[in-house]
């Protein structure tokens, strides 16, 4: 909690104030019994009904004040805490957005949503039950044991025994249920995953019929987080019983030995009922206490795990700004060496350029490194050796906004939003209707006109209305609405048909004549008209050229044209 001090700071004064309503509420409740004590032991034997009445307004008076402070208490520690969570969580989803590709594979998506989700909900829980019970239940306790001494210390001295019993079981559950909910709540991103991909995958589970495999994925990680969970609560649920059962058995001795001391005169009648009273006031307060450290131990792990992402350093810094070379390239790979997890590489020596305007096509099998070639043009991830540069300046001296808009992007698991067709085209940008309906042209979304409402037309989640063929055009058109200076299609032509990705190639050859396009593709006829094309093969360049020197040159790009265009001459 320390960790998320910054948070709570703003509030001190408005928590404070809660803190002191709560207090003013708990000695209100104290002086109840005390009250009643007088009224049975003095008043009452004197027949004074005048008295009575009176103390029996107090009494009254006191539970309505004890009442309307603990509502109000409650409803500002829910306040307060509420808006410490938004804080919290507003800050954790921005910092989410900001960590690097490599520092977002290392907490995975699963994870990152749980952090945001569960765990902000515990630490709210955690503050709001701090600020409920912080107060009360310890006020309570030591307020009631100091007038249980005044009244008789003999009787007070019987639950002043038991308080260290009750102590050493809340240190032993506190110590051990903090590293079980931190594991509950890594098995939770276990579940979150296994669910989310579930979901994500379902067409492909149904059509494989491997809906029984899912079950039985599901149940077995569920069945971890069951005995993770059980075995936490396992753990906490012993303090509430035990500390019962040690302050009932406290409350047995008063009443036996307060009768033995009535019978010999040493106190009086309504000592024994204040008593009681008390006692009860101290068996909820240390209940309350209890639950305080259970929901610490929840929140502590919670908070932790919140705390853990918030402190993780900025990844991709920018450098120094330096002065771009002369005449240079627009696009240069020079010995650029990667590798996602340290052990062999997954970019290996790779070196290339591309002039201003110029198509790049890639080209190879599934795990080659044509995706990661885009991850490192758009700084997704840093080079382990080598560099990028862009115009003749390292990317890594280009301030983030400057150099994500110089792209257009279509990535190979793409996304739609729910929304409009335009809605979806413009992307949150600030871009006129004529640069929608100019870029849908080029992307060969003729089917717009079909809809009803044309670009006004719905677009449902995950843009499930639409065909795979439609979805591509639509993501194609976002890419190009903003007439972007670098063109990046990762396979974005995979469900057109041969006709659409021709008259697609052809527009964007004619009317993005500027654009530097970079064209991840498994189609030779996408990819025969690029300036320049690499073949790559786990990471290393096998073949670079255009399409008549890989012809004469590289055996597997021959192979692949053969079978795909038969002698590979035959325009597409």
């Amino acid at each position: 909690m320390i960790r998320l001090k910054k948070y709570i700071s703003p509030y001190l004064g408005f928590i404070g104030l809660t803190m002191f309503i709560k207090l003013l509420g708990a000695l209100l409740e104290l002086l109840i019994p005390s009250l009643m004590e007088v009224m049975l032991d003095e008043k009452v034997p004197q027949e004074d009904v005048r008295a009575i009445w009176l103390y029996g307004g107090l009494m009254l008076l006191c539970a309505g004040g004890c009442l309307f402070c603990n509502i109000l208490a409650n409803r500002m520690s829910a306040k307060s805490s509420g808006k410490i969570t938004r804080s919290i969580r507003h800050d954790l989803f921005q910092k989410l957005q900001s960590l690097s590709a490599k520092q977002m594979d290392e907490l995975t998506i699963p994870s990152a949503e749980s952090r945001l989700t569960s765990d902000t909900y515990n630490v709210n829980q955690l503050l709001a039950r701090l600020q409920r019970l912080g107060i009360r239940a310890p006020i309570l306790l030591i307020g009631g044991i100091f007038m249980m001494l005044t009244m008789d210390p003999v009787l007070a001295l019987v639950l002043i025994g038991l308080l260290p019993i009750i102590g050493i079981v809340v240190y032993f559950v506190t110590k051990t249920s903090v590293p079980l909910y931190t594991k509950q709540q890594g098995v939770l991103d276990r579940v979150v995953r296994t669910v989310q991909e579930n979901i994500t995958g379902i067409r492909v589970i149904k059509a494989l019929s491997k809906t029984d495999y899912e079950k039985d994925r599901f149940h077995q990680v569920n069945s971890d987080l069951t005995a993770v969970d059980m075995k936490a609560g396992f753990i906490t649920a012993i303090t509430n019983p035990v500390s019962s059962l040690t302050l009932n058995l406290g409350l047995t001795l008063v009443v036996v030995i307060g009768a033995y001391r009535v019978h010999s005169g040493a106190i009086l009648s309504g000592v024994i009922v204040a008593f009681l009273q008390y006692f009860t006031m101290i068996l909820n307060a240390m209940l309350g206490i209890t639950r305080i450290f259970v929901m610490w131990s929840k929140g502590e792990a919670s908070a932790n795990r919140v705390a853990d992402v918030l402190a993780l350093p900025e990844d991709l810094v920018p450098l120094s700004p330096a002065e771009p070379e002369e005449n240079a390239p627009h696009i240069e790979f020079r010995d650029v060496n990667f590798s996602y997890t340290g052990i062999g590489k997954n970019i290996d020596s790779l070196s290339f350029k591309l002039s201003h305007g110029q198509t790049l096509g890639i080209l190879g099998p599934t795990g080659s490194g044509k995706s990661t070639i885009l991850n490192l043009l758009l700084r997704m991830y840093d080079p382990d050796s080598g560099t990028v540069l862009i115009d003749g300046q390292d990317i890594r001296t280009i301030a983030p906004e400057t150099l994500k808009a110089k792209f257009g992007v279509v990535f190979q698991n793409d996304f739609m939003a729910e929304g409009t067709i335009a809605d979806n085209i413009r992307f949150l940008r600030e871009l006129p209707d004529r640069d929608l309906y100019r870029a849908a042209a080029d992307a060969q979304a003729d089917f717009i006109a079909e809809k009803e409402g044309q670009m006004q037309a719905e677009v449902m989640v995950r843009g499930n209305n639409l065909s795979g063929g439609q979805k591509q055009r639509l993501l194609i058109a976002r890419a190009l609405a903003a007439n972007p200076e670098i063109l990046i299609l990762d396979d974005a032509s995979s469900a057109l048909d041969y006709q659409t990705d021709s008259n697609l190639r052809k527009a964007l050859r004619s009317n993005y004549r500027n654009t530097t396009t970079v064209l991840v593709a498994q189609r030779i006829s996408s990819l025969r008209h690029a300036d320049l094309i690499l073949v790559l093969q786990d990471g290393c360049v096998i073949g670079m050229g255009n399409h008549e020197q890989l012809m004469a040159s590289c055996s597997e790009y021959r192979y692949l044209a053969e079978i795909q265009m038969g002698d590979g001459k035959e325009a597409v």
